[in-house]
């Protein structure tokens, strides 16, 4: 019998293994934060299924979100991402990510790594919510609270048929 997922996946085999393998999972490498904090940004206001379609590009684009290169990209290189056509050519989004690898440099300068700042963040969703907020550009509450639910800090949220469901939502 084959497994019930979330309706978003659809017969998608991109958004399959996501939900399967990725959502909710927890992340320790820098760089793999970084990539999920900014494809959640990318994601605002679109599908999730179209990021995980461009996610490829995005990572062509972005250096395979090298925390350090990022943080380097200059306007040439937004110009060059703005005329991407494998991306999301959102001008906010893309400056967005550069500063928040500029700022998770910070982060790491100060904490020793991402993951270590975001295991001190705790707290109610709302209170983790506002130091996200502080800390990043392009980062509302529900970007916020998705890309905690995408990386296992808090509980992910599944449909109640789909095999990954654990009541929590």
């Amino acid at each position: 019998m084959p497994k019930i997922r979330c309706s978003w996946t659809k017969d998608d085999p991109l958004a399959i293994q996501y939900h399967d393998e990725e959502f909710g999972v927890p992340l320790e490498r820098d760089d793999d934060l970084f990539e999920r904090l900014s494809l959640e940004i990318f994601q605002a206001g679109l599908s999730w299924r179209l990021i995980l379609h461009k996610r490829e590009a995005l990572r062509r684009a972005f250096a395979n979100f090298s925390i350090k290169k990022v943080a380097a990209f200059t306007e040439k290189d937004i110009l060059r991402l703005l005329n991407d056509k494998g991306i999301i050519r959102n001008r906010l989004k893309i400056t967005a990510t550069i500063e928040n690898a500029k700022r998770v440099q910070k982060i790491i300068s100060e904490y020793g790594s991402f993951a270590a700042y975001l295991k001190q963040v705790n707290g109610s969703p709302e209170e983790m919510n506002r130091e996200l907020k502080r800390k990043f550009s392009f980062m509302g509450p529900k970007i916020s609270e998705s890309f905690l639910q995408s990386i296992g800090k808090t509980p992910p949220w599944h449909e109640p048929n789909c095999w990954r469901y654990r009541g929590e939502s």
